[in-house]
């Protein structure tokens, strides 16, 4: 509630609007009732605001992992709906903190350490966090001073989650004189670990630029020599169609003398011709997915996504494999290569390879395939939390996420 207070003057005071959205999980009795309550102290400070259910929500294992899929999913719907591209979501000091505990706990490496971006983009959206560095204290303050009500959801005190846990232990635990409280010193820690990710990823971005070309077909081809370690896993991991790279200790060895070999379903081998000297990263043949059904907009093997008009029905996506074969007077590109690319496929037998024009040109103007990683090798860069975020926190059409209600 009070993201919409600041966001609403902030917006004002620049001749914009924005859109509040209150999520309700649907998973308390009650949760309808405080969703309309809220929405109605939204409209009594003339805040626009849109109410978004949740269906099929059941508590169980994975609840939280399930819900945050869930919410994210239905923000980003209603913000294609309104045609907003920025999205400030509510996050405060006290939940980095708990992140950043969550991470320790689980053993996270030094990019989860940094905990919640200030700043993510995705393919339809930017995420903004301008809170981080807010305690709630203070955000509660600002309510009280603005004479504006809010509900407290009893979710976020149940002791059978592990954010509630470690909230309650945050607040209990006392600092010793003359240090910060556990909460600011767990905050603090994610912040001085963010601006290391975004140094890291940074550099990962310079080095792929002057080391690495990658083709639209799914391959890259790297310069002789070592590369750094982050780059090549991040190479890895978008070639892999994967969300996370192989084990970093193999990534490492392999970075540092590159020779044969494979990781997270992915091949490193010499380029041959194709780059004297360098080596060829391309998508291991026996890993890939299986064929799927062909419609606009299917996403295949974690890599590709299909964009035509209108496809046969009977149609579907999957490996070229072995009929590369038969299509070598099509391209020059290596076998390893050629497998690995797109098809079409009817009943097992070959109709097109949009990428090599086969059996037509006509396949690679009706029908192609991009390149469409689940995460690009270098995307941009991690954004850690800053106060000077809050005096920036948007351009003039944006959404935000005041309120999610259990």
């Amino acid at each position: 509630m009070a993201l919409a207070l600041l966001a609403a003057s902030w917006a004002q005071a620049r001749g914009g609007d924005l859109l509040a959205l209150v999520v309700d999980h649907g998973l308390r009795a009650e949760s309808g009732t405080e969703a309309a309550l809220t929405l109605r102290r939204l409209a009594g400070r003339g805040i626009a605001a849109r109410l978004l259910r949740l269906d099929g929500l059941r508590r169980g294992s994975g609840l939280a992992a399930r819900a945050r899929t869930a919410r994210y999913a239905a923000l980003s719907a209603a913000c294609a709906a309104a045609g907003r591209v920025h999205l400030l979501l509510g996050h405060h000091a006290g939940d980095q903190a708990e992140t950043r505990l969550m991470r320790e706990g689980a053993g996270s490496g030094a990019a989860g350490l940094a905990a919640m971006p200030a700043l993510t983009e995705t393919a339809a959206l930017r995420l903004l966090r301008p809170l981080l560095t807010v305690p709630k204290a203070r955000l509660c303050a600002t309510l009280r001073s603005a004479g504006m009500a809010w509900v407290e959801d009893p979710s976020n005190t149940d002791p059978a989650t592990l954010r509630a846990r470690l909230r309650a232990r945050l607040h209990a635990d006392q600092a010793a004189p003359g240090t910060a409280a556990p909460a600011i010193r767990a905050a603090s820690a994610a912040a001085v670990a963010g601006h290391a990710r975004a140094w890291t990823e940074h550099a990962t971005a310079a080095s792929l630029a002057r080391r690495a070309q990658l083709s639209p077909l799914g391959y890259a081809l790297l310069m002789p020599g070592k590369l750094p370690a982050p780059a090549f896993g991040a190479l890895l991991r978008m070639l892999g169609g994967a969300d996370w790279a192989p084990a970093s200790a193999s990534v490492a060895r392999i970075a540092a003398a590159p020779r044969p070999a494979t990781l997270g379903g992915v091949r490193l081998l010499p380029a041959g011709r194709l780059l004297s000297g360098g080596w060829l990263l391309v998508r291991e043949a026996a890993a890939i997915a299986p064929p799927v059904p062909a419609r606009a907009g299917t996403i295949w093997d974690g890599r590709f996504r299909l964009l035509a008009a209108a496809l046969p029905p009977d149609l579907t996506v999957g490996a070229l494999g072995p009929a590369a074969a038969q299509l070598r007077r099509h391209s020059n590109l290596p076998a390893a290569i050629l497998r690995t690319l797109p098809a079409l496929w009817r009943a097992g037998t070959l109709v097109a390879v949009p990428a090599l024009s086969y059996p037509d040109p006509s396949w690679a103007i009706a029908c192609r395939f991009a390149l469409f990683p689940r995460l690009p090798a270098a995307a941009a860069p991690f954004v850690p939390a800053a106060e000077e975020l809050r005096d920036a926190m948007a351009p003039r059409g944006c959404a935000l996420a005041p309120d999610t209600l259990c």
